[in-house]
């Protein structure tokens, strides 16, 4: 008799590493060198893959391809059974000559869930053509309702070992990375601490839409257990020394304590930081929240604690006092749509810090200007800030380290930048230290933030490509104190809105960047997760050759 096989009691749960599955479709009838070249194609599409696409960890993600080429439903089977057997998550079939749709991709797809991501990249062959096939399966996948990505690109249309160009490679890498993003992040989980976002409707904890759409859990713990654990000590002694010392290296007299009860608000404000990334560790948590205002430190009714702002620049950035480690989007006010954003933003960008600001002061042009004439500055034609104005991104948590610098610049040349002042007792009673810093101008990204609409119980992602500017730095102190100066200040400028069509739809009062990262990446991410798409700047066009992703055949045919 047959018996069950008993687990392991394992107590550790290590994330998977993501997979691709890379196949070649064919045609029985070609001849040895044709089908040579197939497999060839397959192998060389897969190292691209592998050499260039990263979880958001840095870890590279895994990549298998099958030898066995697809002329029929027999093959079909074959590969499905080898993707299987390995775990693949996506698949990307290169066809480089005819076949029959039914009896290849579409007989292997039978054997995945229909939510499994699929991109069909193929040479604008005309020898054996391959992307005849390709516009086939595509025509047939999307008659069925199925998404696919198409990636008509190009490779030569002889030899052996051709090779795929560079744009046809970025187009392949882009879906990947948000094929990666959408598929690897199901059944993951975030942690948000406290309940709702200070009352703040565009920031809710939206649970089951949330776990409907992205897959994603959002596990909620209240703010009293992080109170008893600091009561409590839960935290290493010596890791809050070596914290403290880092912190005193980096930032030295630029954080102000007045006297020792300031120090031990620190300490807590560190000790925290220790706690809570403990407890996102313990739940295999990929971001978190900390609602802070209005309980924890701005309602004198309790015991009002400590500011969070230090531990959730801690948080997004891709370093601490132990050295580099990968950032973990968090958001302040327990801003949970935010958190969305950045945590997408950041998978997406292969790991990049995310930036959380309030949506606060829009300078149109003429605002700008005439401040500066004020002050005797003059503006140049050349000057971006004053000829499309910009948004003062300022918010008193979150502030992710990276981006007191360029990216690439190491945690000192960041901390560098970095101030600590004492915290603003109208808004934090509960005293500690606020970061700030001016961000440094031209960084380009995206910047954006994702909205939740309950009628349709769906999500929307309003966005736009930005860049940061510098602002002389007479006019950057004035523009720092027109809001709150001792908070980090980004000067960002979007690419296609108007700052009169910016501040108009605003989804909410919170605004996320994260640099390096692809419109084509976030299109397609959008696409696999059901996210609308909402740009609503008169001056952008339907299709920008070289940065949008074509459209999904079956998004334009089922309306």
């Amino acid at each position: 008799m047959k018996r069950s096989i008993r687990l392991t009691e394992q107590t550790q749960v290590k994330p998977r590493v993501f997979t691709f599955g890379v196949c070649a479709t064919s045609d029985p009838r070609i001849d040895k060198t044709a089908r040579q070249r197939c497999g060839n194609i397959a192998a060389m599409t897969a190292d691209v893959i592998a050499d260039r696409v990263r979880m958001a960890d840095g870890t590279l993600a895994n990549v298998v391809w099958s030898p066995v080429l697809i002329d029929g439903e027999k093959q079909a089977d074959i590969v499905a059974s080898q993707f299987r057997n390995i775990g693949v998550d996506a698949i990307i079939c290169v066809p480089d000559t005819w076949a029959f749709p039914q009896l290849t991709l579409i007989s292997l797809l039978a054997h995945f869930p229909p939510t499994t991501p699929v991109n069909i990249t193929c040479g604008n062959s005309g020898p054996k053509p391959g992307v005849v096939y390709a516009h086939a399966v595509n025509g047939a996948l999307a008659q069925s309702g199925r998404l696919a990505a198409l990636n008509v690109g190009t490779w030569p249309d002889t030899g052996v070992n051709p090779q795929m160009s560079e744009s046809t490679a970025d187009a392949l890498v882009d879906w990947c990375y948000a094929a990666m993003t959408c598929a690897a992040l199901k059944g993951r989980r975030v942690v948000v601490f406290g309940h709702d976002s200070m009352g703040m409707e565009t920031a809710l904890a939206h649970v089951i839409p949330t776990r409907n759409t992205f897959g994603l859990e959002i596990a909620r713990l209240d703010m009293k257990l992080l109170s008893d654990m600091l009561a409590k000590r839960a935290y290493s002694e010596k890791e809050l020394t070596t914290l403290r010392g880092w912190v005193e290296k980096h930032v030295g007299k630029r954080l102000q304590l007045r006297d020792h009860a300031d120090s031990d608000r620190f300490d807590l404000s560190l000790a925290m930081y220790l706690i809570v990334r403990d407890l996102l560790a313990d739940l295999n948590a990929v971001g978190g929240g900390f609602m802070s205002q209005l309980e924890w430190g701005s309602d004198p009714r309790g015991k009002v604690l400590p500011v969070a702002d230090v531990m959730e620049s801690l948080f997004n950035s891709t370093f601490d006092h132990n050295g580099d480690k990968p950032a973990m989007p968090f958001a302040t006010e327990a801003d949970v749509q935010g958190l969305l954003t950045m945590l997408y933003f950041t998978w997406l960008s292969g790991g990049a810090p995310p930036l959380f600001m309030d949506f606060r002061k829009v300078w149109e042009p003429w605002e700008i200007q005439a401040l500066a004439r004020k002050m005797k500055i003059r503006v140049s034609a050349k000057d971006v800030w004053g000829q499309r104005g910009f948004v003062d991104g300022d918010n008193s948590g979150s502030a992710s380290f990276n981006w007191a610098a360029r990216p690439g610049d190491s945690a000192g040349v960041c901390m560098k930048n970095v101030s600590m002042p004492l915290a603003d007792p109208g808004y934090f009673p509960g005293g500690g230290n606020s970061v700030t810093f001016v961000s440094p101008g031209g960084i380009e990204g995206i910047a954006g933030r994702l909205a939740f609409h309950a009628p349709s119980s769906q999500f929307s992602l309003i966005w736009d490509e930005a860049i940061t500017v510098d602002l002389p730095a007479k006019l950057s102190q004035a523009v720092c104190r027109t809001s709150t100066p001792i908070w980090p200040h980004t000067f960002v400028v979007p690419k296609y809105a108007t700052m009169v069509e910016y501040k108009q739809y605003a989804p909410a009062n919170h605004l996320h960047m994260t640099w390096k990262l692809r419109v084509a990446r976030v299109q397609h991410w959008m696409d696999l997760a059901c996210v609308r798409s909402v740009t609503p700047w008169s001056a952008r066009p339907a299709w920008v050759a070289g940065t949008d992703r074509p459209q999904p055949l079956v998004k334009l045919i089922g309306g």
